[in-house]
């Protein structure tokens, strides 16, 4: 790929505890940021500056995210470059649609062992649908929300407002492109370790792929096990035309806010809230570590 700058280091490719004295943060952030720099001096320089200042990437707080030393950093880049951004960047990158074809394989391998193993007794078919709960667009996007991985992409400023809006694929592709990353970058262990530390160590995340997939029929057998009342489901925001219109609903429980949900359709919203409100009590009932 010429007239790029490899973005990888020439240090020891150990993946040691995180410590900026360890690795060469500097060393590769100062290749991070010539890359960059030269793309200024092209025609379309300007725009891209314009679109997004990546000089604010803070590449330490993206090892400690992803609890991972890359030895490649081009991947990881990749893995959070959005399809919308290559306008800005040139022919010379790939959008992450690779990286996440490959981690969703293996996010569906890691967590078919991870059930297989802790769970001995449950049938195939019980196994299929946990694990395709587990894998949901919907718990990679929430996944990614919790673990702020929208600060690091690379894309466009409509792309960025779609997530706003309540899209979770951006989020969930991104989520499966770090995976495919961190594969290919240090092996099935430091993906393994990513997806251990980002779900299947989560009790409320298997608690949620458990329940039922009605979350508002899950959220009322609560409230109303409890004598709450049956839950209150309020549209907050309308946005956007007729033809694609999005809606922001809140639940509450009683007189308190359990979650807001976004969505396409009304019904779509509720059942977002419900299931962060499922995911909000599933928090408050786990015991303490």
């Amino acid at each position: 790929m010429a007239g790029t700058t490899h973005l990888s280091s020439s240090k020891s490719t150990d993946n040691k505890p995180l410590d900026a004295g360890v690795f060469p943060l500097e060393v590769v952030k100062h290749s991070f940021l010539r890359f960059f720099q030269s793309l200024r001096s092209r025609a379309w320089g300007k725009r891209w500056a314009k679109e997004l200042n990546k000089e604010t990437f803070n590449l330490a707080l993206f090892q400690k995210t992803i609890g991972y030393h890359p030895v490649s950093w081009r991947l990881f880049f990749e893995s959070l470059l959005h399809r919308s951004y290559l306008q800005f960047v040139g022919t010379h990158w790939n959008s992450n649609e690779r990286l996440e074809f490959l981690g969703d394989a293996v996010l569906n391998f890691l967590v078919a062992d991870y059930l297989h193993t802790s769970h001995p007794g449950m049938e195939e078919g019980e196994l299929t649908k946990y694990r395709s709960r587990l894998v949901n667009r919907k718990i990679l996007a929430q996944r990614a929300k919790e673990f702020r991985i929208s600060e690091f992409l690379f894309l466009s400023s409509s792309a960025a407002q779609s997530i706003d809006s309540g899209s979770d694929s951006i989020l969930a592709d991104a989520f499966e492109a770090i995976i495919g990353a961190l594969y290919l970058d240090g092996g099935i262990e430091a993906a393994r370790g990513f997806v251990h530390r980002t779900i299947l160590s989560k009790e409320h995340v298997l608690h949620g792929a458990r329940a039922d997939d009605n979350y508002k029929s899950t959220l009322l057998e609560y409230a109303q096990g409890r004598a709450l009342g049956i839950p209150r489901y309020s549209v907050v925001r309308e946005e956007g035309p007729e033809h694609d219109r999005r809606f922001t609903v809140e639940v509450f429980v009683g007189t308190q806010s359990y979650g807001v949900g976004r969505g396409r359709s009304k019904k779509d919203a509720e059942q977002a809230a419900a299931a962060e409100a499922i995911s909000k009590i599933s928090k408050e009932t786990m015991p303490a570590s």
